[in-house]
């Protein structure tokens, strides 16, 4: 047996195998930790696979199918106009507003697609951290100073953050645009704005379907939350329809798919994720059964769900598992995290900027933890950095982005958001 080639497989059996023997089972804080790992990864397939993932995967592969690699490049693309290109980007994400984990699959399917690195950067940075009802309550709740800072930096950021990225790789973006440049114009089977109008019904879905309650109990934003299953209602017999009308699928198919979902929302008014749920197997059900393009559509989907829910729920297991969830503690102690982000410093700033990119954050959640720490004397800058690092970036998001990018992007995008944000957190620090 050559050794030589068996040291790694040797390396990883003793590695595993000490962690089994001195497994610290008993330890109350180990305990303990692996029980905050249960119920954030359980908290995590209730409240974000079904009404966020899932719709996700599904426009990630409309994206894939339906748009075609033409229109990419001519908006994203590596030799789309950079104004266009990144406002574009800019602005498509924000008005997704999702979390760091539901942004994933649509970045995956305009990266499949041939966008350019820095317009696809740009949108994986915008969709969770330009998230107007997040500002407002920022602003609301920790300060109108601090909900400033952070509309004007994550805008920034995102812009930036993808121009650096285009720079850095800029040999390989220089490849990838003499590459498309010389591909031929495909035909267009659809016109854009038929397509434009499928995929608004889509995103209305998964943005009013995820639409989180304010803290007020009053105006448009509370309104709407009130209405929202009402509004998701809307946008999903308009889809449907479209489906239908303009996709080509069978009018029986599309009824089959809507009754069970229909029939739940009557039998049980209250429970409005019932009938999203039969809505979406009744989809899955008849794209899943069909040829052609709707075939492609879930076989892609499908595809996007196999590669990024694993890596996601894997990452959820670990960030509980050492962080724990909102005012619950993992391996690593509450009062570490506080001493370690208190004050203005370098370091304080630094630390908040890792902290906020390895723990899982979901749309929202943010403010109040953000809150608690700061009562506890957490400094303004590191409240800032966190907020800047925090809702882009995840443990969970990093995964899936290595499986797209590979780890030398993963790596320089991480660590651009890191250390943005840290400056950020340091000037504002010193003028706040």
């Amino acid at each position: 047996m050559n050794w030589k080639h068996e040291w790694k497989a040797l390396a990883v059996i003793i590695v595993v195998f000490l962690a089994c023997f001195y497994l610290p089972v008993g330890l109350p804080r180990f305990d303990s930790a692996i029980m905050e790992a249960l119920h954030l990864v359980k908290w995590y397939a209730q409240e974000h696979v079904l009404l966020c993932l899932i719709p996700a995967f599904f426009i990630a592969g409309a994206i894939s199918v339906f748009i075609s690699q033409a229109s990419v490049m001519k908006y994203l693309g590596a030799n789309a106009p950079k104004v266009l290109a990144y406002g574009v980007a800019s602005v498509s994400g924000s008005i997704l507003a999702v979390c760091s984990c539901t942004v994933l699959p649509l970045f995956s399917g305009i990266w499949r697609m041939g966008a350019g690195l820095g317009p696809a950067t740009t949108f994986l940075y915008s969709g969770p951290a330009i998230n107007v009802l997040a500002i407002v309550l920022t602003a609301r709740v920790l300060g109108m100073q601090l909900g400033i800072a952070r509309a004007v930096g994550a805008i920034v950021f995102s812009i930036l953050i993808g121009l650096l990225m285009h720079l850095i790789f800029r040999k390989e973006e220089q490849e990838k645009a003499i590459a498309q440049a010389s591909l031929p114009e495909p035909e267009v089977g659809r016109p854009l704005w038929k397509t434009a109008a499928y995929f608004a019904s889509m995103v209305g879905i998964l943005v009013f379907a995820n639409w989180g309650k304010p803290e007020s109990d009053a105006g448009l934003w509370y309104a709407l939350y009130n209405a929202k299953w009402a509004i998701t209602a809307v946008f999903g017999l308009g889809f449907g329809i479209l489906l239908t009308v303009w996709f080509q699928m069978p009018w029986w198919k599309t009824v089959l798919a809507a009754v069970p979902a229909i029939v739940l929302a009557v039998l049980f008014p209250h429970q409005p994720v019932l009938s999203f749920a039969a809505a979406s197997i009744g989809l899955s059900v008849i794209t899943s059964t069909s040829d052609g393009e709707m075939g492609e559509w879930f076989g892609v989907s499908w595809g996007f769900a196999k590669q990024i829910l694993p890596l996601l729920l894997g990452g959820v297991l670990v960030a509980g598992a050492l962080l724990g969830r909102p005012g619950n503690e993992g391996l690593i102690p509450n009062a570490w995290v506080t001493w370690a982000v208190g004050g203005n410093s370098l370091t304080s700033n630094f630390l908040a900027s890792i902290l906020g990119a390895f723990m899982y954050f979901a749309t929202l959640t943010e403010v109040p933890i953000l809150q608690g720490l700061i009562g506890s004397g957490m400094g303004k800058g590191p409240a800032l950095a966190l907020l800047l690092a925090g809702p882009a970036l995840s443990l969970p998001s990093m995964l899936v982005i290595y499986s797209v990018m590979g780890f030398k992007k993963t790596f320089v995008y991480c660590s651009l958001v890191v250390v943005m944000s840290t400056i950020a957190g340091i000037l504002f620090g010193m003028f706040a």
